[in-house]
C-alpha cells in the first residue's frame, strides 16, 4: 500500500494539534508497513518566498499553481494507491483533489474543522457560535465580519474559494469524520452517508498511568473560544481551596485573566506557557484535565492526552467532546453545558469521582483511540478506496 499524505502545515510558531496528529498518523502507518509519501507545505515558508511567488498567494486557496505542478509530478512518478488530504489551505488548495483524480488516484480526506462551509473553519466569531454562512452560495457574512485572518480581502478570497470548490469537495471519494458532529456537518453540506466514515484521531500509548495527582489542570491557548473565562467564573463560585488546586497553562490574549485569578486566590496557579515536558509534568500532578471550549471544538488533543495517561476529563458538551468523553459508567469524566452554573455544579463531583473516572478514561482510550484500533481501520479505508479505483 502506497499513500500520499497531503497537508498544509500551520505556522510552527503557533502550537497546532493538527500538525502533531498528522505527524503521529504518518508514523503509525509506517510502523504498520504502509509506504507514506508526505506532500506538505508549511505556512512558515511564505516569508521566504520570492516576490513573484508571493504575488500569486492571493489565488493559492483557489488554485495553488506550484502545488498542482509538484503534485502531478509526484503522482506520475510514484503511482500511489490513495491520496490522503488533511488541510489544503492556503498553499495546496482543494484543487489537489482534482489533480489526484486526473491521475486516477482516489482521495480520502480527514476533516479537522468546518471549512467546507465556514471561512474561519470554527463556526465561531465575536465570542459566539455562528452558522451565518450555512446554506449560502457565497459566504457574504464571512466577508462582512472579516472572519478569515481579520481581513475583508482575505475573507473574500476564502469565501470565493469555498464557493468555487463546492463541487470539488463533493467529489472526495471518502470522508473521514473525526466525530459524529463532523459527520452531521458533512451530511448537512450534502455528502452522502455512504461516503462518510467516523474515525477519530488517536495518540501513541504512553504506557501504564502514573498515580493520580490532585486538583484540576487547564492547558490551552488562552483565547475566548477556549473557555478560560467560563472556567474562572465557575471556579469563583466555590470557596477558595474547596476544590483543591487549579493549574492553568498556556498563553494568549486572555493571559491577564489567569494572572489575575492566581493573584486573587491561593488555589489557582498560573504556570505560563509550557513545552511538552512541562505539560506532561503538570498533567502528572493533576487528577482532572479541564477542556471547556465554548466553540464546537472538533477533537481536542488535550482530551486524548488526558485519557491516554489515565486522567479524568471535565468538558463542555460542545462539538466532539461528548463523543470523546462518552456517557454512563464507561465515561471518561463529566460533561457540563457551556455556562458558569452548569460548570460550577460539575466541579465538586469531578473532584470526588476522579479516581474511578481516571480508570474509565484509560480504558476508553484503549478501546477507541489507541493506534492498535485506529491504524487498521485507516488502512482498511485506503484498501477499500484502492479496490474501487481499480475496478
Amino acid at each position: 500500500m502506497k499513500v500520499v499524505v497531503a497537508h498544509n502545515r500551520y505556522r510552527e510558531a503557533i502550537p497546532s494539534g493538527e500538525n502533531v496528529i498528522v505527524d503521529t498518523e504518518i508514523g503509525q502507518l509506517r510502523e504498520a508497513g504502509v509506504t507514506v509519501i508526505p506532500f506538505q507545505r508549511s505556512s512558515d515558508s511564505i516569508a521566504e518566498m520570492p516576490a513573484a511567488r508571493k504575488a500569486l498567494l492571493p489565488i493559492s486557496p483557489v488554485y495553488g499553481v506550484d502545488a498542482q505542478r509538484d503534485l502531478a509530478k509526484l503522482l506520475a512518478a510514484e503511482r500511489p494507491d490513495v491520496l490522503h488530504l488533511h488541510n489544503p489551505y492556503p498553499l495546496l488548495s482543494p484543487w489537489v483533489i482534482r489533480t489526484a483524480h486526473a491521475h486516477g488516484v482516489p482521495v480520502v480526506q480527514t476533516v479537522h474543522n468546518y471549512r467546507q462551509v465556514c471561512s474561519s473553519g470554527l463556526y465561531f466569531r465575536d465570542g459566539h457560535n455562528c452558522h451565518d454562512c450555512r446554506g449560502k452560495v457565497l459566504g457574504w457574512p464571512a466577508i462582512k465580519n472579516r472572519c478569515y485572518r481579520g481581513s475583508a480581502a482575505q475573507s473574500a478570497i476564502m469565501a470565493t474559494t469555498l464557493a468555487v470548490h463546492r463541487p470539488t469537495w463533493r467529489s472526495v471519494d471518502r470522508y473521514i469524520a473525526l466525530t459524529d458532529k463532523i459527520a452531521a456537518h458533512l451530511t448537512d453540506f450534502g455528502i452522502p452517508a455512504d461516503r462518510l466514515v467516523i474515525k477519530p484521531n488517536g495518540l501513541p500509548d504512553p504506557g501504564a498511568p502514573e498515580p493520580l495527582g490532585d486538583g484540576f489542570l487547564y492547558g490551552a491557548r488562552l483565547s475566548p473560544e477556549k473557555g478560560l473565562g467560563l472556567l474562572l467564573d465557575a471556579w469563583r463560585r466555590h470557596p477558595d481551596g474547596s476544590l483543591g488546586p487549579l493549574r492553568i497553562a498556556g498563553d494568549g490574549e486572555l493571559r491577564h485573566l489567569a494572572e489575575q485569578a492566581a493573584a486573587e486566590r491561593a488555589d489557582v496557579t498560573y504556570l505560563g506557557p509550557l513545552d511538552r515536558p512541562g505539560m506532561i509534568a503538570a498533567r502528572r500532578a493533576s487528577a482532572v484535565v479541564v477542556a471547556v471550549p465554548t466553540w464546537e471544538d472538533v477533537l481536542p488533543t488535550v482530551i486524548l492526552e488526558a485519557m491516554s495517561t489515565g486522567r479524568a476529563v471535565l468538558g463542555t458538551a460542545v462539538g466532539g467532546i461528548p463523543y470523546m468523553v462518552g456517557t454512563g459508567p464507561e465515561a471518561a469524566g463529566w460533561l457540563a453545558d457551556p455556562n458558569p452554573e452548569s460548570l460550577a455544579a460539575a466541579l465538586p463531583p469531578a473532584r470526588a469521582g476522579a479516581p474511578a473516572a481516571a480508570v474509565a478514561a484509560r480504558a476508553r482510550y484503549q478501546q477507541h483511540f489507541h493506534p492498535d484500533v485506529l491504524t487498521p481501520r485507516l488502512i482498511s479505508i485506503y484498501a477499500d478506496m484502492s479496490r474501487h479505483a481499480h475496478r
